[in-house]
């Protein structure tokens, strides 16, 4: 029997295979511009690697999750993710979820959301907010990161996206040093998701899931501005899938 979730994000499509016995297995893909378009290529990748869907249970959930037509169940990304979280970690916590297009907070307790928040449907404080400013300033994200760790955060006060983007093209103008303008679109984006966060309370154990829950620079700086550490996941891009192929094995 397989186990499979399909977490269809608003930049990438994420997919957890369990059978029984096995270790889960993880794939990642864009999403493009059409999540129907993408759910079928992932329904065939997943038949041609794995076999039909005969023998299978499929719950999706994400941005995309009503296009997946094959789904047997469709469950929020709220709880997919307070599931998939807490069984890597292994103990209850909270989450930050740093999405394409938002960012989310859940507290999760005997691997079930108690508690959540998400920002606002600005892409400030978001993977898609860096991805902007990186092409802005002709980088990779990978670069931007890299460069910000060299960096003095220079400060960019706008909440929009866009109003940001200007502050950035003026710095540039200005001759401003390129790692003090990854730093200060960092440290934007820390900032924002701390605001986001410190509305709650934090349990003990706190980690990242998302695009960017491996990038040990960014759990540093949330932990800094949370006055707690913030523990990076490998895996943590995955938490959503994996939630979901956990509550599809649930499935009677």
């Amino acid at each position: 029997m397989k186990y499979i979730g399909i977490d269809i994000g608003s930049t990438a499509s994420k997919v957890c295979i369990l059978r029984d016995g096995e270790k889960p297995v993880f794939e990642v893909i864009p999403t493009g511009w059409n999540s129907k378009i993408t759910a079928g290529n992932i329904r065939n990748d997943i038949e041609a690697r794995f076999g039909g869907l005969d023998d299978a249970m499929v719950v999706a959930t994400g941005y995309g999750r009503i296009s997946v037509e094959y789904a047997n169940k469709v469950i929020t990304e709220i709880s997919c993710h307070g599931k998939g979280g807490y069984e890597m970690i292994g103990r209850d916590c909270s989450i930050i979820d740093i999405g394409g297009q938002d960012t989310k907070f859940i507290n999760v307790t005997k691997g079930k959301a108690v508690d959540f928040l998400m920002n606002d449907k600005c892409a400030a404080g978001t993977g898609k907010f860096i991805e902007v400013m990186a092409n802005r300033l002709g980088l990779t994200i990978d670069e931007i990161f890299d460069l910000a760790r060299t960096g003095i955060a220079i400060p960019i006060s706008s909440l929009c996206t866009v109003f940001a983007e200007s502050e950035v093209v003026n710095y540039m103008g200005e001759g401003r040093a390129k790692e003090d303008l990854a730093a200060g679109v960092i440290e934007s984006v820390a900032s924002k998701v701390y605001n986001l966060v410190q509305r709650k309370s934090l349990q003990d154990t706190v980690i990242i899931t998302g695009g960017l829950s491996n990038n040990e620079y960014f759990a540093e700086q949330l932990s800094e501005k949370l006055g707690q550490t913030v523990i990076p996941m490998e895996d943590g891009r995955f938490a959503g899938a994996y939630g979901a192929a956990l509550f599809a094995r649930d499935i009677k």
